[in-house]
């Protein structure tokens, strides 16, 4: 299947606005896709993502996950730790940083989780209550993941706001950029130094938070370097961060275009945990992640050459009607169980799966004991550009409080 015939091009506008048309394409047409022009392969279909995810062999992170050129390369687990290494070096490091980023500590923080949710729909919800319309993005989703990675790490609360603004700048593009901009990489430097102060004062005086932890995790002698340590929590601000936000917004505007799904989640908020689920599979955040080919894949008898890209697309596997019924339908309560991508798969699954899922059931937990409707003007909704992640920039609503 040539390029002529197919397009997918994820810096494409029309692509982002809605991408599973053409995923559609992909599976039934061209289930191993080739873009000679952009310099990529992708598989759509369920079973080719999840077999792709679950080689770390023949399919290298070491270049990164990211199409984008800035991305990419040896030097990407300066940024992206060990989500960008192959075994050995990733089991080594993902091991160390497991010692501090213990699933006890994620359980333990949820009720901070919840204050600061409190806290930022108080000021959403006395906005609303003037019957303005409110941004769910830059007062609520927004603030909440971003400010809780810093209750995790550490980073006093009067300088939380600053680290968020500098965490939004990091990932924000402008139209037609495909890499990063020079206000990306001042926002990235601005972050890794106020993280490098913050490692040398917890060196000097060790406190009850992640840094602190990171800091003093060791196995059999062997113990995390400086460099390793703020790697780890830039990765946490890149990917703990904005796939959150994006969470809680794709959340809320399904939710909207589906009200016969979520009205019984209102009266049995015991059903959130559901809502958040097909939220991660109907439209997730990580639509698209990067591999490098070590060696050679053959698929679909065609040879994949060493040293090129394969994208897996698990936005496309989530509506492979190969393994989901109705698969473009919004079911809330719906069987999904190990069948889900969203945090991957196999040696590279998500570290941080707990916690994004213990944050949007927090959130939206939170949110409906206090509301009992809520309207998205679509009109004004604005969607994130981007190669790989999906969700809004700004989603207005209208709250009714209850």
């Amino acid at each position: 299947m040539t390029t002529s015939e197919i397009l997918l091009d994820p810096y494409d506008y029309d692509f982002h606005e809605d991408p599973y048309p053409y995923y559609q394409r992909l599976r039934d047409e061209a289930p191993l896709y080739h873009n000679p022009d952009l310099g990529f392969w992708a598989l759509s279909r369920h079973r080719d993502v999840l077999t792709g995810f679950r080689n770390s062999t023949t399919l290298s992170n070491k270049f990164g996950v990211s199409l984008d050129p800035a991305s990419r390369g040896p030097h990407a687990s300066k940024t992206m730790s060990f989500l960008a290494m192959d075994d050995p070096a990733h089991l080594r490091l993902r091991t160390l940083v497991s010692k501090g980023f213990t699933p006890r500590r994620i359980r333990e923080l949820e009720p901070r989780v919840t204050e600061i949710a409190v806290a930022h729909l108080d000021t959403l919800l006395d906005k609303a209550a003037d019957g303005e319309t409110v941004d769910y993005v830059d007062e609520f989703a927004g603030k909440l993941p971003m400010d809780v990675i810093s209750e995790l790490m550490g980073v006093p609360q009067a300088d939380r706001a600053q680290v968020r603004a500098w965490a939004d700048g990091v990932m924000h593009r402008d139209e037609g950029v495909t890499d990063v901009p020079p206000a990306a990489v001042e926002a990235s430097i601005n972050l890794i130094v106020y993280y490098q102060n913050m490692v040398a004062e917890r060196r000097a005086a060790l406190t009850d938070d992640l840094t602190s932890a990171l800091l003093e995790a060791e196995i059999d002698g062997d113990r995390l370097t400086d460099d390793e340590i703020l790697g780890f929590m830039f990765l946490m601000v890149i990917a703990g961060n904005e796939t959150t936000t994006k969470l809680l917004a794709n959340a809320a505007f399904w939710g909207h275009r589906n009200p016969d799904q979520l009205t019984p989640v209102y009266d049995d908020l015991s059903r959130v945990p559901l809502w958040v689920e097909e939220t991660l599979r109907y439209d997730t955040s990580s639509q698209i992640l990067a591999r490098t080919v070590v060696g050679e894949l053959t698929l679909y008898d065609t040879v994949i050459p060493d040293g090129e890209v394969l994208l897996l697309l698990p936005g496309s596997a989530h509506r492979d009607e190969r393994v989901f019924d109705d698969p473009d339908d919004y079911v809330i309560g719906r069987e999904i169980g190990s069948k889900l991508m969203s945090f991957g798969s196999g040696a590279h699954f998500c570290l941080g799966a707990h916690l994004a899922r213990m944050e949007a059931r927090v959130a939206l937990a939170e949110l409906f004991t206090r509301i009992r409707g809520y309207e998205v003007d679509e009109a004004n909704a604005v969607r994130v550009h981007s190669s790989n992640v999906r969700g809004f920039a700004h989603l207005p609503i209208h709250v009714k409080v209850r």
